[in-house]
């Protein structure tokens, strides 16, 4: 069996086997033998397919990790070990929602952080996969990102582990998978569009599609918006103290005429 390279994934191996091994699932499987040349894993070992970033808070997306038994006898009691490495280190082992299939069966994965600021979570729970001599088992996992997850570039790797009995031997590595963490989309903002403009039919100018005409005063008066420009009404402020004037006008008029009656 190859050395541990790089240092990382002897740490993840070497966790892994703390997670996956119990008495639960406890057997006599037998050890796959090495490949040609005794230093190949004899688990070969691909991820494949996923995105190339995630959104934090944003939905799963699907890739698979293929483990192809390279020997002439099957491999038993086999579990995947997928280790994040972000470049901030910022990642929190909550942060990564993954989950794998078992068959149709899901199963979540916990994270667990390394002395390396590194996350580790084994695919437990189960007995473990089988691989055939000379095939090919495809797992399916889903990846997703909590909300408060930040911009990040994240590395993935799966050490593969073969369980047996209280023990395991590290039985294969994967390439690397790297994608970057997108921030959160704000859904907060306002999205209600603008009010268009329209031609108006007398003139090249526009106006607003609710905006009343202004009606044009005489030759040598200003009109009241007119007014209310000059005098600084016509801003919001303006247009508060101007109703209120109004208002003001209109109860007068309804006191003279109640008098007059």
């Amino acid at each position: 069996m190859r050395l541990c390279t790089p240092v990382s994934l002897c740490t993840a191996a070497s966790a892994a086997l703390l997670f996956v091994a119990g008495p639960a699932y406890s057997g006599s499987a037998p050890g796959c033998a090495a490949g040609s040349g005794g230093r190949d894993f004899p688990i070969t070992t691909r991820i494949h397919g996923g995105p190339d970033s995630y959104a934090a808070g944003g939905g799963y997306s699907t890739w698979s990790i293929d483990l192809t038994n390279s020997t002439a006898r099957p491999c038993t009691g086999i579990h995947p070990v997928v280790v994040l490495v972000d470049k901030g280190r910022t990642l929190t082992p909550t942060q990564p929602k993954l989950e794998f299939y078992e068959r149709a069966r899901l199963h979540p994965v916990r994270f667990e952080r390394t002395d390396e600021d590194e996350l580790v979570g084994a695919f437990d729970g189960f007995a473990g996969f089988t691989v055939a001599p000379g095939r090919t088992l495809t797992v399916r996992v889903r990846l997703a990102l909590t909300p408060d997850a930040v911009p990040n570039e994240i590395t993935a790797n799966a050490a593969v582990v073969q369980r047996r009995d209280n023990d395991g031997d590290w039985v294969g590595q994967s390439n690397d998978y790297r994608f970057r963490v997108e921030a959160k989309p704000d859904t907060e903002s306002s999205t209600e569009p603008k009010p268009k403009l329209k031609p108006s039919s007398d003139s090249g100018t526009h106006t607003a599609p609710d905006a009343t005409p202004t009606t044009p005063a005489p030759d040598g008066q200003l009109s009241f918006a007119d007014e209310l420009a000059r005098t600084g009404l016509g801003t919001p402020r303006g247009a508060l103290a101007a109703t209120a004037v109004l208002l003001v006008a209109a109860g007068c008029a309804l006191v003279v005429v109640r008098r007059r009656r």
